[in-house]
C-alpha cells in the first residue's frame, strides 16, 4: 500500500502538472522579489502554482505495446501450419478436398515469408482477413461439415452439407484471391509511382 502511495508521489512529482504548475510558482516567487507581490506572496506563490496546475495538458497514458503486424505473421504461420495438421486428419469429398487444397495452397502462397509478407505487413486490414481466415472461417466450415455430415447419416433426404462446404470453401478462395490482387494493385502502384520519379528527375 504504502509503496502504491509512493508510486502515485512520484509520477506526480514527473507530470505535466506538477511541472507546470512550479514553472508558475517559480514565477510568483520573481514576482515576490521583484517586489510586485508585496505582503501577499505566499497566496501568489500558490495561486500561480495551481493555475499552472490546471492549465497543463493531461496526462496522457502509453499506448498498449501490441505485437507488429510482421509477428503478428510469424504466429499466424505457427496457427496455419497447425490448420494443416488439423486438415490433414479430415476426411472430405472430392470436390470440397480440391478446393480446400486450392484454398490453402493460396494462403500458404500469402504467408510464405519474402517480399510478399513483407508486402502484406503493410496492410493490416490484409493480415486481419488472413488470419480470420485461419483461425476462425477454415476450421468452422470444415468442423460443421464434419458435425452436420454425422446428423445427415442418421436423417437422410436433407440437403447434403458437402454442397455448403464448397461454397463457403469458394467464398473463402474469393476473399483470398480479392487479398492477393490488392497486394498486387499495391506493388503496381509502387511500380508506377517509380516510374514518375524517374520520369521527373529526368
Amino acid at each position: 500500500m504504502a509503496t502504491n502511495r509512493t508510486n502515485k508521489f512520484l509520477g506526480y512529482l514527473e507530470s505535466r502538472k506538477n511541472l507546470t504548475g512550479s514553472a508558475c510558482g517559480i514565477a510568483g516567487l520573481g514576482l515576490t522579489f521583484a517586489g510586485v507581490a508585496g505582503a501577499y506572496w505566499p497566496l501568489v506563490v500558490v495561486g500561480l502554482y495551481g493555475a499552472g496546475a490546471l492549465i497543463a495538458p493531461p496526462e496522457r497514458p502509453s499506448l498498449p505495446d501490441f505485437p507488429d503486424p510482421s509477428a503478428q505473421l510469424d504466429e499466424l504461420r505457427g496457427d496455419f501450419g497447425k490448420l494443416r495438421a488439423y486438415l490433414a486428419d479430415v476426411e472430405l469429398p472430392p470436390a470440397a478436398a480440391g478446393r480446400l487444397t486450392e484454398l490453402t495452397e493460396l494462403l500458404a502462397a500469402l504467408l510464405d515469408p519474402g517480399w510478399v509478407a513483407e508486402v502484406l505487413a503493410q496492410d493490416p486490414e490484409g493480415v486481419h482477413t488472413l488470419s480470420r481466415a485461419v483461425r476462425t472461417d477454415v476450421p468452422e466450415a470444415v468442423d460443421t461439415f464434419v458435425r452436420t455430415r454425422w446428423w445427415v447419416r442418421l436423417a437422410p433426404g436433407t440437403e447434403a452439407p458437402e454442397r455448403h462446404l464448397e461454397r463457403q470453401l469458394g467464398l473463402l478462395h474469393q476473399e483470398a484471391e480479392a487479398l492477393a490482387a490488392g497486394l498486387r494493385e499495391t506493388e503496381a502502384r509502387r511500380q508506377e509511382s517509380h516510374t514518375r520519379y524517374l520520369e521527373d528527375r529526368a
